[in-house]
């Protein structure tokens, strides 16, 4: 086997290897070279090649988001780890192990006006859980002042002793850092960065590794509730006749269902999922906007919770965030491991534990049930709202809400479903999505950047069918995402191409005129079907229902290329009629 000849290089790739980060997103460049050859040398890594940088670590993103492993990107100096930052963002607030090792150049090397070189230590610093700026190993016969700017070369006693103290000395100070960043992406789940400084030459090899870096395990036990905390807990949960659960992004299969069971046969209890939370229940109310859009003050004070009950990552529905900032819960409690938002601005506690956790000491001690009608009450107005639901959507024209309607009723069972962020996600919120499948989106940053890539490297990392969802502009935004080797046939992309951001022309504003169309909706003629031939998919439109659902037959079959469907719909109808669906609801 080929090993890298400096031993920084080495301990990197060792100590990946012993924290079982498998998955390698490698993007082409000269510094990083010493990486590249060990990681792609070493049959116990899956490497990838992804030219852009940007895509690269969204795709990176998808696959530790399906698999919740740490996976790695590499890269050169320069602005190339700089197009790392908006998939480093969205890991960073989706709680996403991602591993960014980007090579750099020697201290003394930087601010001289050498190419591609720019500070690269803690670039990330506002978004990232932990920056390591290892030590570049010393060579032979040559010291550093204690800045560790200038190399200098002193002729002084016993040369090599002291040289191989120092040299000791910094192994160890980066194998520390290493196992700390390593460990931290494991154990909570999110960012870390690694700078390599490397010097040349880059690319000599050796056959027999000088360095066994020494792999640093941690064991982290669940966090019991504080027993007088617990107590407490217990008594406000006894004394709220209104207890409202709110779930947002949540991985699937995250949440015991004898859990979630408890929730649901308790009739003071009511439910709210998002399409992201990827929990069910019959007594559980999805679509949070149909339930609450057409509610007057009294329906609202009627709802209003005595005690709010949140766990899961950020949430879509801009609705439900309204309504609980002016109509406060008396108690909000937040289960999390890591961190808590106050989203509605009542947080009182933070529970630091997972939701399994919460659920197996918290149920056993709540002996008896709240006599309440707050479900029954509020199940009564979900029936309604299902039936105006279906009675508008057969008498509408063509449109955004038909094309999702039929959309998601032909998605596959047991496929994992991406959305697409802004209008996609939000229309997805209307309708009660197949519960076999596995809903992701990236809703950290809630950003139209990375959406494919990020669809791409979850298609990559599964054997199932990954379906994405998306609109034209962000689809044509990361269109450099379809760049890439290794989309496997089975994947299929669904574009809603409504000529521009449809979804500025439902908020208020000035619409149909040339600034609007403009600067705001960005209006376009565009069509994937260009792009679809330069990188091998299959492509097929539709424009009407009827194309539609005899497309949408057959499209999810297997074939020899992944596959593209692009809806056009019609650009000044959309609008008017979502904003009509919410007033049909009533």
């Amino acid at each position: 086997m080929k090993y890298p000849k400096i031993p920084l290089a080495q301990t990197v790739i060792q100590l990946c290897k012993a924290k079982h980060i498998e998955h390698i997103i490698i993007s082409p460049g000269s510094r990083n070279a010493p990486l590249t050859i060990g990681f792609t040398h070493d049959d116990f890594f899956t490497c990838y090649s992804i030219v852009d940088e940007r895509c690269a670590a969204f795709f990176a993103l998808g696959i530790a988001q399906k698999t919740q492993k740490p996976t790695a990107v590499v890269c050169t100096s320069g602005s190339a780890l700089l197009n790392y930052y908006p998939a480093i963002a969205e890991a960073f607030y989706s709680d996403i192990p991602l591993v960014v090792l980007s090579a750099d150049r020697p201290k003394h090397l930087l601010g001289i006006g050498d190419g591609q070189t720019i500070n690269q230590e803690q670039v990330y610093k506002n978004h990232i859980l932990y920056s390591a700026n290892l030590k570049q190993d010393l060579k032979e016969g040559q010291s550093f002042l204690q800045d560790d700017e200038l190399p200098i070369f002193k002729n002084i006693e016993n040369k090599l002793e002291k040289f191989l103290g120092l040299q000791q000395n910094r192994q160890e100070q980066n194998e520390n850092e290493i196992n700390e960043a390593l460990n931290i992406a494991i154990h909570k789940k999110g960012p870390v960065h690694i700078n390599i400084p490397f010097d040349e030459p880059l690319y000599e090899t050796i056959d027999v590794l000088t360095v066994k870096p020494k792999a640093i395990e941690v064991t982290i036990k669940p966090k019991k509730i504080e027993e007088l905390l617990l107590k407490d807990l217990i008594e406000d949960w006894y004394h709220a006749t209104k207890k409202m659960i709110i779930v947002g992004v949540n991985s699937p299969n995250a949440i015991e269902q004898k859990w979630l069971n408890e929730l649901a046969e308790d009739k003071s209890v009511v439910v709210f999922t998002e399409t992201t939370s990827n929990l069910h229940h019959p007594n559980f109310f999805p679509s949070i906007d149909k339930i609450i859009a057409p509610l007057n003050d009294d329906e609202f004070k009627a709802l209003q919770p005595d005690l709010l009950l949140t766990f899961g990552g950020l949430i879509v529905s801009k609705k439900i965030k309204a309504f609980l900032r002016q109509y406060k819960p008396k108690h909000h409690w937040h289960v999390d491991l890591q961190k808590a938002n106050d989203t509605f601005f009542c947080l009182e506690h933070h529970i630091k534990t997972t939701p399994n956790q919460f659920f197996s000491e918290f149920f056993p001690e709540v002996t008896h049930l709240t006599k309440s009608n707050y479900f029954e009450t509020w199940s009564s107005v979900k029936k309604i709202r299902k039936k105006k639901h279906i009675d508008y959507l057969e008498h509408i024209s063509f449109s955004d809400l038909k094309a999702f309607q039929n959309v998601f009723k032909h998605i596959p069972d047991n496929s994992i479903l991406h959305l697409g962020n802004s209008s996609t996600v939000r229309y997805a919120q209307l309708f009660n999505i197949n519960k076999t499948l596995e809903v992701f989106c990236n809703r950290g940053t809630s950003g139209i950047d990375g959406s494919t890539s990020t669809a791409i490297g979850c298609a990559v990392s599964s054997e199932k069918q990954t379906v994405l969802v998306t609109g034209d502009l962000s689809f044509f935004y990361d269109s450099n995402a379809l760049w890439n080797n290794y989309i496997p046939n089975n994947f299929r992309i669904i574009i809603i191409n409504n000529q521009g951001g449809g979804i500025f022309r439902i908020l208020p504003g000035h619409k149909n005129s040339e600034n609007f169309d403009t600067f705001f909706e960005t209006k376009h003629q565009l069509s994937a079907k260009s792009l679809s031939d330069m990188y091998g998919f299959d492509y097929v439109a539709a424009t009407k229902e009827d194309d539609l659902k005899i497309t949408l037959s057959t499209f999810f079959n297997s074939d020899e290329k992944p596959k593209i469907l692009e809806i056009f719909t019609p650009r000044v109808d959309n609008d008017s009629i979502l904003l009509n669906y919410f007033k049909a609801l009533v």
